[in-house]
């Protein structure tokens, strides 16, 4: 029986979320590699069917009748497609009534100020954004990167930890308001600042055909993450390179996993010291929408000893969903072929 309020159905959406999490025990195998909550994974490991189709004015729909299943469409990115398949989980989880789910899903997240009407549906859109952005996922990103929560105040950063959890702009926005990291007046400021304008900053003169893909902004930091992203993603590499003692980062590394180097260059640390380190700053595009390990070794290319700095993670740049298995199911067929 869903809740009689809108406190009792955020509550109830939450408590189901941490309960499946803590009954697939996520949190050790993100904490180990990084990256987000695989949503199409976990649906997987449930044994519920998924269907990824195009659907036509909705974003999703839970079943029960004859048995329990979910849709999701995939004429949204994946952002969407995640929160969506989110949505359709907690209807599972919570064992609601079968639902037809359009982009009301989206409007109604708590806290964001929607009109309520139905609390089974508020119960769903709680356990998706529970499911996807628990409050030690937030954390442990940020302790990763070395955010304060000053540094949540800041578009640039939420926009750049919305991409490692998964989730939309706006989506994180709020989720940081639930989790009391930021204020309400706070998130409004910052959905003043547009997705668009924080990837032409990043991308600095280089200009895209479009700008539908995300701009991923890579450190040392992200070292031994995974990197879940779309086709159209493109990575900006921030990297202290020890040029003065002749190591140099590799770049023919990022060439060798598939994608075209689109600028180069590099930025000063001091601008008042000769010989120090310095940000090199390469903006890559993937070739092709592909996945596999992203390697790139600091060292004197003259000397084979190892490298002094290495930078190395798993990227998947295959979204959205597109129609058949997910990738979650694909990657498991892979594994067990």
């Amino acid at each position: 029986m869903a809740a009689a309020d809108y406190a009792g159905a955020v509550r109830a959406g939450t408590l189901a979320a941490a309960r499946l999490h803590q009954r697939l025990d996520l949190r050790p195998t993100i904490e180990a590699r990084g990256g987000n909550v695989d949503v199409f994974g976990a649906i997987h490991t449930l044994d519920l069917p998924l269907l990824v189709r195009p659907l036509q004015g909705l974003l999703g729909a839970y079943l029960s009748d004859p048995a329990p299943g979910v849709l999701v469409t995939t004429q949204r990115p994946m952002a969407i497609q995640r929160f969506t398949a989110a949505h359709e989980l907690g209807h599972f989880a919570m064992r609601h009534a079968p639902s037809l789910d359009d982009e009301s899903i989206l409007r109604r997240m708590p806290l964001a100020g929607a009109p309520v009407e139905d609390f089974q549906e508020v119960e769903a859109d709680a356990f998706a954004t529970g499911f996807m952005m628990p409050r030690w996922l937030i954390q442990w990103h940020a302790a990763r990167q070395g955010w304060t929560v000053a540094d949540l105040r800041r578009a640039n950063r939420v926009y750049q930890l919305a991409l490692r959890l998964g989730a939309s702009y706006e989506a994180t926005c709020w989720t940081l308001v639930r989790h009391r990291l930021t204020t309400a007046p706070t998130a409004r400021e910052l959905l003043r600042t547009q997705p668009r304008e924080l990837k032409v900053a990043l991308l600095a003169d280089y200009r895209p055909d479009d700008y539908r893909g995300d701009v991923w902004l890579l450190t040392e930091r992200d070292a031994g993450t995974r990197i879940d992203g779309s086709r159209n993603d493109l990575f900006v590499l921030r990297l202290e390179e020890h040029s003065g003692g002749g190591y140099l980062w590799n770049i023919d590394q990022l060439r060798d996993s598939g994608f075209a180097i689109v600028r180069d260059g590099l930025e000063a640390i001091d601008g008042d010291g000769i010989g120090g380190p310095v940000i090199r700053r390469v903006t890559a595009a993937p070739e092709e929408g592909g996945y596999g390990l992203l390697q790139l070794d600091e060292r004197r290319p003259w000397e084979p000893d190892p490298p002094l700095s290495r930078l190395a993670l798993d990227f998947d740049l295959t979204g959205p969903e597109e129609e058949g298995y997910s990738r979650a199911e694909r990657r498991r067929l892979l594994e067990a072929a």
